[in-house]
């Protein structure tokens, strides 16, 4: 699936405010979600996702990684409790007319995964959290629990993906993410920003009592039209939040545009390399 087909599934509601979640959360996914769609195919391809899969996504948001699951035939139930806008775009996407089911199973849940369960249904047979680790101090937090509330409807040995920024020596996006810490904390900014490490997937893994069972790494480039598109996409990540908060929109936008002059090409785009390691643990 390419990013101009997910495209088609939003209509567009017309410009708005940057700080509008709405407006933020579209940018999210118009913007920023499709940059790891490599990481998306490779993991799918490696697990054989099908027609058999019955996949529990946590942290769905707009759901652009459920919707490439369905396309190859897998009921897909998305988890989320942290954006109400992107669960809605998440919710154009894959359920029609707006219903809350649709006929070949998938569903939506705004809440925990233990809001996913449903009594008498097939136990889950993979799930899913994309949304990268290792970039900044503490934001593995909160994931350990959210895997062990998912455990219970899974069945024994089941595969859970867990994914991380690569190193910063190989990721070219960490150096503008900087930007968010300095900003943020400039006493801490260095600290709060800190190195993925080799083991953090494994680390979480074992907290929550999975089984690692195998890796991967994926180049994941970041890739944008021009540097207001790349400011417009980095933002709606959420690192930004903090810094926007300590200082004001204008200057962060300021500053991420300034960072990523080192990414400009001749003829406007912005191209960051980047890494992404994913890793498979199972339930035991």
């Amino acid at each position: 699936m390419t990013p101009t087909l997910v495209r088609q599934h939003l209509p567009h509601a017309g410009p708005a405010p940057r700080a509008d979640r709405g407006a933020r959360a579209r940018d999210w996914a118009e913007i920023q979600e499709r940059m790891l769609v490599p990481l998306y195919e490779a993991v799918y391809d490696r697990l054989e996702v099908g027609g058999g899969t019955r996949l529990l996504g946590l942290g769905c948001g707009a759901g652009l990684a459920l919707l490439m699951a369905a396309s190859r035939g897998a009921a897909v139930t998305g988890v989320d409790s942290s954006s109400p806008e992107r669960l809605a775009l998440a919710r154009e996407r894959l359920l029609p007319e707006g219903r809350g089911t649709h006929p070949r199973g998938h569903r939506l849940v705004a809440g925990s995964p233990g809001d996913a369960a449903v009594a008498g249904a097939p136990a889950y047979n993979l799930v899913t959290a994309f949304e990268p680790i290792g970039c900044v101090a503490g934001d593995s937090e909160g994931l350990g629990a959210l895997l062990a509330e998912a455990a219970p409807l899974t069945g024994r040995g089941t595969p859970v993906v867990l994914v991380g920024w690569g190193p910063p020596e190989r990721c070219s996006t960490s150096a503008v993410l900087r930007v968010a810490t300095k900003l943020a904390d400039p006493l801490r900014g260095a600290a709060a920003l800190r190195a993925a490490r080799r083991d953090d997937l494994e680390e979480v893994a074992q907290r929550a009592g999975l089984r690692p069972d195998g890796s991967g790494r994926v180049a994941c480039p970041f890739g944008y039209a021009d540097v207001d598109s790349a400011v417009r996409g980095l933002l709606s990540t959420g690192l930004f939040d903090a810094a926007v908060d300590a200082t004001d929109q204008a200057q962060v936008d300021k500053e991420v545009a300034e960072a990523l002059h080192p990414h400009l090409r001749r003829d406007g785009t912005v191209w960051m390399p980047n890494v992404f390691r994913y890793l498979i643990a199972r339930t035991v």
